[in-house]
């Protein structure tokens, strides 16, 4: 595969070059719910590459979010970066983001991980699948549905209601199969519980290890990142637990994304889609691999040696603008189920 880091490194300078024409001199402001120590890497490369300072605001989307609506056509806001469809969506339906005309991320970008307006494109991935405790688990679930099936009661641990990663795989399972199906799902997986929701994907993991939970569903890349380096709780006893991709005879595995857009009201609207675009090279699709243990979103870029150690595995294709629109309903059906 050809590099794409030179190629876009000279668009990058030539967009900085108009944004320098227009009074924004080699500028960009940056709202971030990422807070990874490794995409520091990331900014430095970009600014190397092109000159743009980035001015970085950080913090929990949904301030974000609120802040830039606060803001109001006076944001300094130019890209909003964050770890889900969720707030990528909010921030779409709230008015903003804009669409971006970018052949080099229509390009690099596959269909499905592009919001259908072009608001927003995904730049990462994590499947989230299941992990069970290879001691005890014997039949471990092959399909998400499975995670329902009453042979399982008691066994599982998952995320609460409120969580992001829950809502977006039951707004993906209510696109493939109906809110009624998903709703009978939804109740017979709280019907499994193990224990009442609580903690992150790294704390299903340790439940695991402390032998309360027996099936877990979590995000790959804190597996991979116990693989990787000592996270406590899960690294000492990690050859206890076995993991499944699910549905890999249907649909595949759930993937959720990190994403990113141009704010409505960008100063440095040219600064900020040359940094999307700076996303999506093989440079930094490497970095989101290796310094995060995430899936790159561009096709054929290498994977870090603790992604890879998961194996190969069919991906669920959903374009993310259809996960997008059933975020509503899976809200609405996770609280009639008695998912708390």
């Amino acid at each position: 595969m050809t590099p794409q880091i030179p190629v876009l490194a000279v668009l990058c300078t030539a967009l900085a070059g108009a944004a320098l024409a227009d009074g924004h001199a080699g500028e960009l402001n940056l709202y971030s719910s990422r807070h990874y120590d490794t995409d520091e890497r990331l900014y430095s490369d970009f600014t190397d590459a092109t000159g743009i300072r980035i001015n970085r605001i950080e913090g929990k989307a949904d301030e974000l979010i609120a802040r830039m609506a606060a803001e109001g056509a006076n944001s300094p806001a130019d890209v909003f970066l964050t770890v889900d469809t969720v707030r990528m969506t909010r921030a779409k339906d709230m008015g903003l983001l804009q669409p971006i005309d970018s052949a080099v991320l229509e390009a690099r970008i596959p269909a499905h991980l592009q919001d259908a307006d072009n608001q927003w494109f995904a730049f990462s991935q994590r499947a989230r699948i299941l992990f069970y405790d290879k001691e005890d688990v014997t039949n471990p679930p092959l399909t998400y549905a499975a995670l329902a099936d009453p042979a399982y009661e008691g066994m599982v641990c998952i995320r609460s209601s409120s969580n992001v990663y829950t809502q977006n795989i039951v707004a993906a399972l209510t696109a493939h199969w109906g809110e009624e199906a998903t709703e009978d799902w939804a109740e017979g997986v709280v019907d499994n519980f193990a224990r009442t929701p609580q903690g992150g994907d790294t704390d299903q993991l340790r439940g695991i290890v402390s032998g309360e939970c027996d099936i877990a569903m979590s995000n790959t890349y804190y597996f991979a990142r116990a693989l990787r380096r000592d996270v406590s709780g899960v690294s000492d006893s990690i050859d206890r637990i076995g993991w499944i991709f699910p549905d890999q005879d249907g649909m595949g595995a759930h993937m959720n994304i990190s994403g990113g857009g141009v704010a409505a009201h960008a100063p440095n609207r040219d600064n900020a889609i040359a940094f999307l675009e700076y996303l999506a090279s093989d440079q930094a699709q490497q970095y989101f691999s290796a310094g995060n243990d995430e899936y790159p979103a561009v096709e054929g870029v290498p994977l870090a040696p603790s992604v890879a150690a998961l194996g190969e595995f069919k991906a669920d294709p959903i374009p993310l603008s259809d996960i997008a629109a059933n975020i509503g309903a899976a809200q609405n059906i996770l609280a009639r189920s008695g998912w708390r």
